[in-house]
């Protein structure tokens, strides 16, 4: 499985991003999907996953509260929607697949995308 994210650039505080990854392979709709994303000189964090049912988790209420995470099998790609968004919100955001596991910790996906910069000007 190949992931190619896209989609992030440099917003002012408030303003919104949408990304994608896009993922090749003819099993995508069995992958569990996420993001992570990676802070200057921080380490890399989970995000969001969504499973191959549509069920959705964030890692704080917060995220939950401003992002959306989903997916289209048909199109084999999975979004990140981002509203309101922060100057912390900076990072590298990186999409991920697992074949059998929810995604928590950077141990969990077996599979990684290239990343795509996010940049929130306060």
């Amino acid at each position: 499985v190949q992931l190619q994210a896209s989609g992030g650039g440099l917003v002012q505080a408030g303003g919104s991003l949408r990304l994608s990854c896009a993922a090749s392979g003819r099993t995508f709709s069995r992958y569990v999907m996420g993001w992570f994303r990676q802070a200057p000189g921080k380490e890399r964090e989970f995000v969001a996953d969504i499973n191959w049912t549509g069920g959705s988790r964030y890692s704080t209420d917060s995220l939950k509260d401003r992002f959306t995470i989903s997916r289209d099998n048909a199109k084999n790609t999975v979004y990140l929607q981002m509203n309101n968004l922060k100057p912390d919100d900076t990072a590298v955001y990186y999409c991920a697949a697992s074949r059998s596991s929810r995604l928590s910790s950077t141990s969990d996906p077996d599979y990684w995308g290239q990343g795509t910069q996010v940049t929130v000007s306060s």
